[in-house]
């Protein structure tokens, strides 16, 4: 686990925080948006309880640098009364938490490219990292293993054929206005990314 922030720009939803989970075997990657610090432990909680009913398996351990949205009285409490083992890495030596670190510093450097690509505003930086953490999710192959995260996470081959460039424009359906008979019935939008909760995609209309 890694937290990022707090960027000078606020995100749409106000958030300024980027909150980073990475499964050890599979590099599977989870990315939540805090407004402040002290969520991480709620938003932990959340995930935690989630994977647990999906995935069948308890976490037994997980690592963190000594940052203090981490080592605190709530996760150590936690901690010991889930039976969970909480790793931390040595100070001023983040390469022993390296997984986190490196997919933090990707996630946020190929965001940041999409924004200036496409001349997006920079509060848009928690769609386009959402959108990076959603495709890399979905194409990187795992060395030795030769099989992509969500291949290892979902036990199944991930389909890419409904992807599309972060920031293209594309066009949808205006089914919500009284249009007259020769008024264009499509708007003109920009895609931004995937949701999380539906097969839909996010749009700036």
């Amino acid at each position: 686990m890694n937290l990022f922030g707090p960027t000078r720009t606020l995100s749409l939803g106000r958030k300024k925080y980027g909150f980073l989970i990475v499964d050890d075997y599979s590099r599977y990657t989870w990315v939540y948006f805090l407004a402040y610090k002290h969520e991480s432990f709620t938003v932990f909680e959340i995930f935690r309880k989630r994977i647990q009913n999906k995935q069948g398996f308890c976490i037994s351990y997980f690592r963190s640098d000594h940052g203090t949205e981490f080592e605190n009285a709530e996760f150590r409490s936690f901690c010991e009364k889930n039976g969970i083992f909480h790793n931390f890495s040595s100070l001023r030596t983040p390469q022993q938490n390296g997984v986190a670190e490196r997919k933090n510093i990707t996630l946020q450097e190929m965001a940041r490219t999409m924004l200036y690509e496409n001349s997006l505003p920079k509060h848009f930086w928690v769609e386009a990292i959402n959108t990076t953490c959603y495709v890399q999710n979905g194409i990187l192959i795992r060395p030795f293993i030769e099989k992509t995260p969500y291949e290892l996470w979902k036990a199944r081959r991930s389909n890419m054929s409904y992807f599309h460039p972060f920031g293209c424009k594309c066009f949808i359906l205006n089914t919500m206005d009284q249009l007259g008979k020769f008024d264009s019935n499509v708007d003109k939008v920009i895609f931004l990314g995937y949701s999380d909760t539906s097969k839909a995609y996010k749009i700036l209309n």
